[in-house]
């Protein structure tokens, strides 16, 4: 029998308000995987990464991780329990330098105690993070901003990564920078969720993705199947 999936979204409903952003969403990921949730601007995808790292609260159903249903865990023990999450536009604190952005990341007890082997593996991944160490985060390229952001959520140790539209508001040749920094997180052993509009390029990099529309999943499948879709080729890559 296989092993259990390390994320699972059971039946998850959620919305802001009387609006309802996500209707009966289902999915899982298991260790070592990379999967992709894709689909159009509005469709929720960003509603289902805030539902999951308990930065809203579902209307109905549950996610569960490694076994842990996350209801009644309290939003900031999240972290704890190995979700890191990339919000989308990086979210960083712009005054700060980079290295104390990325000391924000490891601010539960776990993590502060392997902060320093945890900074040097940051700075190994991302060697212009280093050289950057003493800059404002603010002042740095998009696409710099991304590896800070990512390097951040990685300073928790994290167990699965949420990365929320990392290539969103970037010029082309630094979305492709974007990517391959996914691929290089992937290569690390690192259990990845992203959201992406990008939906050509995101395929390139993941094993499985689901496709989320008005959300609702109207298809799942590895990404050279959804890759091949008749559906997804005319809608969404113009082929």
């Amino acid at each position: 029998m296989s092993a259990a999936p390390m994320l699972e979204v059971r039946g998850v409903s959620a919305g802001y308000g009387t609006f309802r952003a996500l209707f009966d969403v289902s999915l899982e990921v298991r260790a070592g995987e990379a999967v992709a949730v894709i689909g159009p601007n509005g469709a929720g995808k960003t509603t289902l990464l805030r539902v999951i790292s308990k930065i809203i609260a579902p209307t109905a159903g549950d996610v569960v991780m490694e076994g842990t249903p996350l209801g009644p865990v309290p939003a900031h023990r999240v972290v704890e329990l190995g979700i890191a999450h990339v919000p989308e536009h990086r979210r960083l604190f712009p005054r700060l330098t980079v290295e104390e952005n990325l000391r924000m990341g490891a601010f539960h007890p776990a993590a502060r105690a392997k902060f320093r082997e945890r900074l040097d593996f940051v700075y190994e991944l991302f060697p212009r993070m280093k050289e950057r160490r003493n800059q404002a985060a603010g002042t740095m390229s998009g696409g710099e901003q991304q590896m800070c952001a990512i390097g951040r959520a990685l300073m928790s140790g994290p167990k699965l990564l949420l990365m929320d539209e990392p290539s969103a508001g970037l010029a082309p040749v630094i979305v492709q920078q974007v990517f391959n920094l996914v691929k290089r997180i992937r290569a690390e052993g690192y259990t990845v969720l992203i959201v992406e509009q990008n939906i050509q390029q995101v395929l390139q990099v993941v094993d499985r993705a689901y496709l989320l529309e008005v959300g609702t999943i109207k298809q799942s499948g590895s990404s050279a199947e959804l890759l091949a879709s008749p559906e997804i080729r005319r809608a969404y890559l113009g082929l």
